[in-house]
């Protein structure tokens, strides 16, 4: 079969599936095709673009399901790379006079915004819930870019 792309006097644009070229030659010369939009007799092939085929060895570029995060194999840029890492160095830097907490962190955290305890730089876990609690409450919390484990779970 073949499938051209078809266009009437009045300019409306339509396919039309066709055994072959001649067949095509001989529907239009009997006069058996018509614009299904106005039903006009003048009828003749539009341009159109080639259906070529890719290669099988070419990349076909694969895209995500729409709402999910999309994610690359592809090399990351080196100006993407070298701010990714200069900014885990600074969190490194950052971490050297912070005492870990673990799951006290909301607490601890409190307890220096309330002057219930001395201030000093701590890190640790909190939940979502217990994250958005200390906002609202007006304590000065931050995420990490980068998670941090735990001072037990390192080699």
């Amino acid at each position: 079969m073949i499938v051209y792309d078809l266009s009437c006097s009045a300019g409306h644009r339509f396919e039309g599936w066709f055994g072959s070229s001649a067949d095509f030659d001989d529907q239009r010369a009997r006069g058996l095709l018509a614009c299904p939009h106005c039903g006009s007799a003048e009828v003749g092939k539009a341009p159109m673009a080639p259906a070529v085929p890719a290669k099988g060895n070419a990349r076909q570029e694969v895209l995500p399901p729409q709402g999910s995060q999309a994610v690359s194999n592809t090399p990351m840029p080196a100006e993407v790379r070298n701010a990714l890492a200069a900014l885990a160095r600074a969190q490194a830097e950052a971490l050297k006079n912070s005492t870990w907490v673990g799951e006290k962190f909301a607490e601890e955290t409190r307890k220096m915004h309330y002057g219930e305890r001395e201030e000093a730089p701590i890190h640790g876990q909190a939940s979502l819930a217990e994250a958005k609690a200390l906002i609202e409450e007006g304590v000065p919390v931050a995420p990490l870019p980068f998670p941090v484990a735990p001072p037990e779970k390192l080699n």
